[in-house]
């Protein structure tokens, strides 16, 4: 039974949570501008192109923490299946023309008022409510109900290899793979899905010709360093140059178009470059807190839905987080995956707020279940003090008529004495 100390440091951990995503995104916005300004220049002959709109996705953050922590995610939770095929639906419009836009060979975004939306950034999150439904709901469901819902999750993995998005693809079987492993789902039948993912993750890689090429690059970038190579080297240099303490904030060199995707994969190394050993030093001290927190809320829960969902969102951030940076530091091949939080992108900055805010509302849930069987249990006390109260004063009643019929006797039987 969790104690009043135990919700006040709850509520603290929530507290610490925000304010450490909001330095995260200002944090973020600073090093969108010092990594992108030379090319937004040269894009688009205005330095603040990248830096403008990612300070609107970053004073829109907040309010979608504010909204999704509104939200009930007991109702969310019981749609799963209507979230799943929503999620089916916002994939395949990127195939449509006129609505998805293809960009470099690649079907992955949807064009809406001018901006360019990642439905697969916010699809690592919704499929997480269909998922925690089949697996902790297994067994007491119907044959028909548990295929129709293994369709609805595997669906859109099928999808992402399709757009295609390896990368979104691996961060979505890997936190499939983690929810089985925290839930009552068969371990047989998990084991069998793992085996399958891995072996359609070799058929893709093997399949497609540039995949390979990134695992070739990975294992030696300096067998062509002018093309495949070409990113991964130059971001090796720019973590070079930062050495301990960086050459300063908008100081860096790599950036002056010499690093691709500076300002969004890439923008670790900008980071190590500018800010040196130090500022990744913090960084990564940062998503570890970040980690930490999560994981704190998710043991704390007594819901298993919402320990399983605290610990599934934590897993994407801190997951995606450490295979950005292990990518920028050569330990993994590229796989196309942002810095949450901190690289450039709209879709990718919301969509975590989003999850957060929505840490936010299961807990609370989690805590509204924890006061009503509190003041349930309290009111059962109450009611068993009233019973005892009653019974104690029955058993004075009885015994004071004892007394009095024993005096009465005593009293007669006196009488019959003195009559005698």
């Amino acid at each position: 039974m969790a104690t009043v100390g135990d919700k006040l440091s709850e509520e603290k951990t929530i507290r610490y949570l925000v304010i450490l995503v909001l330095l995260l995104i200002f944090f973020g916005v600073v090093m969108v501008y010092s990594s992108s300004f030379i090319y937004a220049k040269e894009a688009f002959n205005n330095s603040r192109y990248f830096f403008v709109r990612q300070l609107l996705f970053a004073l829109l953050g907040p309010l979608a923490i504010f909204l999704a922590s509104k939200l009930s995610f007991n109702f969310i939770y019981k749609h799963g299946m209507k979230i799943g095929i929503f999620v089916i639906v916002l994939l395949l419009l990127t195939f449509i023309p006129g609505v998805g836009m293809q960009v470099k060979g690649a079907h992955r975004w949807l064009s809406v008022g001018g901006f360019n939306l990642q439905p697969g950034e916010f699809s690592k999150y919704l499929l997480l409510f269909p998922t925690i439904y089949l697996f902790e709901n297994f067994y007491s469901m119907k044959l028909s109900e548990r295929v129709n819902l293994l369709l609805v999750v595997a669906a859109p993995l099928g999808i992402l290899t399709l757009q295609p998005d390896f990368g979104m693809f691996a961060v979505c079987l890997l936190v499939i793979a983690f929810i089985c492993l925290m839930s009552s789902f068969p371990r047989k039948i998990l084991y069998s899905f793992l085996f399958s993912g891995v072996v359609a993750g070799a058929f893709l890689i093997f399949m497609a010709p540039y995949r390979m090429q990134r695992i070739l690059t990975f294992l030696d970038p300096w067998k062509d360093p002018q093309k495949s190579g070409f990113q991964i080297i130059q971001s090796y240099l720019a973590l070079a140059n930062g050495g301990i303490f960086g050459k300063g904030l908008a100081n860096g060199d790599e950036k002056l178009l010499y690093l691709p995707e500076a300002h969004n994969d890439f923008i670790f190394s900008v980071v190590g470059e500018e800010l040196g050993f130090i500022g990744i030093f913090i960084l990564v001290v940062a998503f570890i807190i970040l980690a930490y927190f999560g994981f704190k809320l998710a043991i704390r829960a007594q819901n298993r839905v919402v320990m399983i969902f605290i610990s599934a969102v934590t897993f994407i951030l801190a997951l995606q987080a450490f295979l950005n940076m292990g990518v920028v530091l050569g330990l993994l091949p590229t796989k196309g995956l942002n810095l949450p939080f901190i690289s450039y992108g709209g879709s990718s900055l919301i969509s975590n707020c989003l999850a957060i805010g929505l840490v936010i509302s299961a807990f609370k849930m989690n805590l509204k279940e924890i006061r009503d069987r509190e003041e349930l249990a309290s009111e059962k006390f109450t009611d068993q003090e009233k019973k005892n109260e009653v019974k104690k004063e029955t058993e004075e009643k009885k015994e004071e008529l004892h007394d009095n019929e024993t005096a009465i006797a005593t009293t007669n039987t006196i009488i019959v004495e003195e009559f005698k």
